[in-house]
């Protein structure tokens, strides 16, 4: 099975390019070292209604079967992603954000402090990750078995 991915990464300072974005390309190298069919990054400014569009956009086209966002999952004002996913999903995946802290404190105690959530609209599943590249693909590794029976499942394969 073939799967496709979009990565949308959440930062004012990247969006304005006043920091190049690096954990989107983290991101992009730990699924194509899985297999994975992947786009380049996208940047987006910590805008929740922006971010929310342009998932439900991702998403309704059809031509992936998950979006991973980076960044914008903490405590800071602007951190904005989890509500953003929440407005664009239509069902929420708690699981997947529990395990990405549960092993993500292996690695250090802020972990805890993510907001990070995952859910899906329509055939598509979209989980959000930590905006450090550290972070993010550790989170990524932490899910990245459950995803291909996610995306099985969304594509109609219920006949386990």
């Amino acid at each position: 099975m073939k799967l496709r991915a979009a990565i949308l990464t959440i930062s004012d300072s990247s969006f304005m390019k006043m920091r190049r974005d690096e954990s989107g390309p983290a991101v992009r190298a730990g699924l194509e070292s899985r297999g994975w069919e992947v786009a380049a990054p996208e940047v987006l400014p910590d805008e929740r209604a922006l971010i929310a569009a342009r998932l439900r956009e991702i998403a309704d086209s059809g031509e992936v079967d998950a979006v991973f966002t980076t960044g914008g999952t903490g405590a800071a004002v602007r951190d904005v992603t989890p509500e953003a996913t929440r407005d664009a999903i239509e069902r929420e995946m708690p699981g997947l954000g529990e395990r990405m802290r549960a092993e993500g404190v292996k690695f250090t105690p802020l972990a805890y402090l993510s907001r990070a959530t995952a859910g899906l609209r329509a055939r598509t599943l979209i989980v959000n990750l930590p905006g450090s590249p550290k972070g993010a693909v550790q989170s990524l590794d932490a899910v990245a078995d459950l995803v291909p029976h996610i995306v099985s499942l969304l594509r109609g394969d219920t006949g386990h």
